[in-house]
């Protein structure tokens, strides 16, 4: 059985049935479904097979497990602590090398919302693009209309100054992500774009932690991106004991 040592959020579940799988086992016997809370002792699933098989699965299962958890279990704390407000708590682009999609499915059993996947669907210009394009001769206007003409709908840009988020909303941003600023910094940026841009998004993000947060989501920021949410992560106390039957 998978035996919960700590208060969990269940995350990962069909990566740990691909390792079983693999190894020759069926599917565990999943007793919460992905994103439910789990009290430290709970047993989250039971599993069949030869020793041989289970003992080949274990650390990679555990592994994946104990990953998947940790990062649904923390990223269910911010959204707790934002949920008497209208902002949506996000991961960032800090996932671990080959498991984006993994850390990102994590981060959805927590409550937590995508904030992209690639560059096919979303731009994000940041602080060395936007020197870039100062070095290349090119405005931010030039490059948003250039990434519409390829069919991109999201373009987010990073602002670090006013004069930024008049550019960015003059340009056609859809969101713009105010970086390492105190919430009443997001407040009056956020404020600003809104008069210049209807319907654009304001995101924050960067030094927010889980005492600050709230203070952020109440500066009317619609959404809040966390890299320690899969950057930091505290793997969940999740183990696998076999019966001695």
């Amino acid at each position: 059985m998978l035996e919960i040592r700590s208060d969990t959020v269940l995350a990962g579940t069909r990566y740990a049935d691909a390792v079983l799988l693999a190894c020759g086992l069926p599917v565990a016997a999943w007793q919460f479904r992905e994103g439910d809370r789990m009290l430290a002792g709970s047993v989250a699933g039971t599993l069949a097979g030869s020793l041989r098989s289970l003992l080949l699965a274990e650390r990679t299962l555990l592994n994946f497990l104990q990953r998947a958890c940790g990062i649904a279990t923390m990223t269910r704390h911010y959204v707790d602590a934002v949920a008497h407000t209208g902002a949506r708590i996000l991961h960032t682009r800090k996932t671990a090398p080959g498991l984006r999609l993994f850390d990102v499915d994590a981060v959805r059993a927590g409550g937590g919302g995508v904030h992209r996947v690639d560059l096919a669907r979303t731009v994000m210009v940041k602080d060395n693009h936007w020197r870039a394009l100062a070095q290349g001769g090119r405005s931010l206007a030039e490059a948003l209309a250039q990434a519409r003409e390829l069919g991109v709908l999201e373009l987010y840009v990073e602002v670090e100054s006013l004069g930024q988020v008049d550019e960015a909303c003059d340009a056609g941003a859809t969101r713009i992500l105010i970086d390492n600023q105190t919430p009443a910094t997001v407040a009056n940026w956020g404020a600003r774009a809104r008069s210049r841009r209807q319907g654009i998004e304001i995101e924050a993000t960067g030094g927010i932690t889980l005492e600050n947060v709230a203070r952020y989501a109440q500066a009317a920021a619609d959404f809040i991106s966390i890299g320690a949410l899969t950057h930091s992560v505290v793997a969940a106390d999740v183990s696998l004991e076999l019966s001695e039957g």
